[in-house]
């Protein structure tokens, strides 16, 4: 074989892996956190002020696992308190796995979650909530077997 054909070969074959990448990057799915990043962003205060706020309780936010699903307990001063807010399982591999929830805690200040309603994996759990005028966040992962 001549130095024309290896010449030749080697244009094709590099031609050949450019096709391929272009291909490879027209079909990849890129996903943004959010899809409102710009305003969430501007929010972002209020997310400071209730994290600092959600600090500042004697205990944290706890998450329990069983047979029947996920367990959400919010602290103690929670407690016989009337709280709203949402409860955002974000999933940040995989948009179609996250969920969004209406916080309903009952007079313990507990909510579950049933098995069925989260698909298995790994969540950044992103808690907003209000009680007495004071707003509160909390993030935490979880890994939903």
């Amino acid at each position: 074989m001549n130095w024309g054909n290896k010449l030749l070969i080697t244009f094709l074959v590099f031609g050949a892996g450019i096709s391929f990448l272009v291909y490879r990057s027209m079909h990849t799915n890129f996903e943004l956190v959010e899809k409102d990043y710009y305003k969430s962003e501007l929010r972002y205060q209020e997310i400071i002020d209730g994290t600092n706020h959600a600090n500042a309780l004697g205990s944290a936010v706890q998450f329990e696992q069983d047979n029947s699903g996920v367990l959400l307990q919010l602290p103690a001063e929670m407690k016989d308190q009337v709280v709203s807010g949402t409860v955002l399982f974000y999933c940040d591999y995989d948009a179609s796995n996250d969920r969004k929830f209406s916080l309903h805690v009952n007079a313990g200040g507990s909510q579950s979650f049933e098995k069925g309603m989260i698909v298995p994996g790994k969540y950044m759990i992103k808690i907003n909530w209000n009680a007495n005028g004071t707003n509160y966040y909390t993030e935490k992962m979880l890994t939903v077997e």
